[in-house]
């Protein structure tokens, strides 16, 4: 009877430290398992905070491009009405100055309604006259001049003629020296047109690659947040099963 009940103390103290380690165990897994939730919940609010702020910064970066199509669009507008009166000027101009360039205007349209009223007699619609210098419609040289002007180099002033050179200058030389300037304009806008269809391009082309570029990390990004929320649910139910396990071993 003494060997049994010394066998029973022995089989009880052996369970006891089995339970023990349980016990132990168990804590030792809840730990861990809080301790990697709580990591993996810093790691998923990095990565939404990250999504957040490049979506932020693509939504700029498209704003910002918009603008500048709309600022590369208002000026080929721009230029291309201004080189059309410019070059409506000039070839007013080679009408009276420098016939062999002047270019005969297409013939003027008329409406359905014109149409009629001249087959029965009537008279077409009069063509308003341009005005400024000469009848050329230069009146908006000024304003053209004044769009263009930071691109043409100031001039000091050359004081007065030498006196060989007479009083006044021809009517022809007058002239000459506008249709210079209007070519001088013409190629100003030219220019501005082509250095901003360069930008224009070139800005496309950046914002297609950055577009892209962002593309594909909150795609990664979106790819890794996912596995980290599957992670923490999975760590989650792990921590659950090991408080319940622990629960028990303590009834016991």
């Amino acid at each position: 009877k003494k060997e049994y009940c010394g066998v029973q103390l022995d089989i009880s103290d052996d369970t006891k430290k089995e339970l023990e380690q349980k016990v132990s165990d168990a804590e030792a897994n809840i730990e861990a398992g809080q301790d990697g939730i709580k990591s993996l919940e810093e790691e998923i609010e990095t990565l939404q905070v990250g999504i957040k702020a490049l979506d932020k910064a693509v939504a700029e970066a498209t704003e910002d491009r918009k603008e500048e199509h709309e600022a590369f669009t208002e000026l080929i507008a721009h230029n291309s009405a201004a080189k059309e009166l410019l070059e409506y000027a000039k070839n007013r101009l080679n009408k009276f100055y420098n016939p062999k360039l002047y270019k005969v205007a297409a013939k003027q349209e008329l409406t359905s309604e014109e149409r009629v009223a001249v087959n029965m007699g009537g008279t077409p619609p009069a063509t308003e006259a341009p005005g400024g210098i000469a009848g050329t419609g230069i009146a908006v040289l000024a304003q053209i001049s004044a769009h263009s002007h930071h691109k043409i180099p100031h001039r000091e002033d050359p004081g007065p003629p030498p006196a060989t050179y007479g009083e006044f200058s021809s009517k022809g030389q007058e002239n000459t020296g506008v249709i210079s300037m209007l070519n001088m304009l013409i190629k100003d806008l030219d220019k501005e047109v082509t250095e901003g269809e360069t930008s224009e391009k070139d800005a496309q082309q950046d914002y297609e690659a950055s577009m892209q570029d962002c593309a594909e990390k909150r795609s990664a990004d979106s790819k890794a947040l996912a596995g980290q929320t599957s992670a923490k649910a999975d760590l989650e139910a792990s921590v659950e099963a090991h408080k319940e396990g622990h629960a028990m071993n303590q009834k016991e």
